[in-house]
């Protein structure tokens, strides 16, 4: 192979990356922080084989309503990242941006409601500590909470410098939230 047909494959096949919305170090950021997630999510699968009764009794503990009403609101958020990315595109700024800051506040919201249910779990006595379950749930859901947090800060600075590239990169890490939070919901609040 010469230099030219190295150069050449190169070009070819590394040009899919062309493809991604955004920047590609944000992919890679996405990636590391799913298999983050996915790392968690499959050691709190294998600790719940070890005692599922007493994961059962945890779980009972979880506020149901609130996690779903949070998954609304954390898709319908989505929702409107998407479609600010679809309006800049169309070269029509304000709507993209007045869509951003709807979907930054849906995170606010999201992270008032997590607050008022870790809130009542620390009221009832029960934190970190209390069994493998809660350890996970807190780590987990805190995790992402912080996920969330980082997303409206990014939001509003994509809002602010709002190239559609920079756009792109900011609602294709928003995105990576919501998917979190629909794998998180139905294994952590729902999975029996």
């Amino acid at each position: 192979m010469t230099g030219n047909d190295e150069s050449s494959w190169s070009q070819d096949n590394w040009g899919i990356f062309d493809e991604l919305p955004g920047d590609l170090m944000m992919w890679v950021l996405i990636a590391s922080e799913l298999l983050v997630f996915g790392a968690a999510l499959l050691a709190f699968l294998a600790v719940r084989a070890t005692d599922p009764a007493g994961f059962a009794v945890s779980q009972a503990m979880l506020d149901q309503t609130a996690a779903a009403f949070n998954t609304i609101v954390l898709v319908t958020s989505g929702l409107c990242a998407g479609l600010a990315v679809h309006y800049r595109k169309l070269g029509n700024r304000s709507r993209a941006r007045l869509l951003l800051l709807t979907a930054a506040l849906f995170g606010g919201i999201f992270l008032a409601v997590k607050g008022m249910e870790y809130a009542h779990k620390w009221e009832m006595g029960i934190g970190i500590e209390t069994s493998a379950f809660f350890t996970f749930y807190y780590l987990t859901t805190g995790f992402h909470a912080l996920h969330v947090a980082a997303g409206i800060i990014i939001l509003g600075l994509v809002g602010w410098a709002d190239s559609e590239r920079n756009m792109e990169t900011g609602v294709s890490f928003w995105h990576m939230v919501d998917l979190v939070w629909v794998l998180l919901f139905p294994i952590i609040y729902v999975l029996r």
